[in-house]
């Protein structure tokens, strides 16, 4: 799926999102983003697992 597509998708899910916004990450970052945001919008129950990419921290802080 191509950078447009995904923004074109991630934009379905979430309308408040702006492209202009959105351009600004890489592909991966959008990726795992529509990655999430298909889990979010799913069936929810024990059968709803999210797991937690090991490149991104638990506890962000500043």
């Amino acid at each position: 799926m191509s950078k447009q597509q995904m923004i074109e998708q991630i934009q379905l899910k979430n309308r408040s999102a702006s492209p202009e916004f959105l351009e600004r990450f890489d592909e991966m970052a959008l990726q795992t983003y529509l990655r999430r945001l298909n889990t979010v919008v799913g069936h929810r129950g024990k059968g709803s697992v999210w797991v937690r990419e090991g490149n991104t921290p638990a506890i962000a802080t500043r």
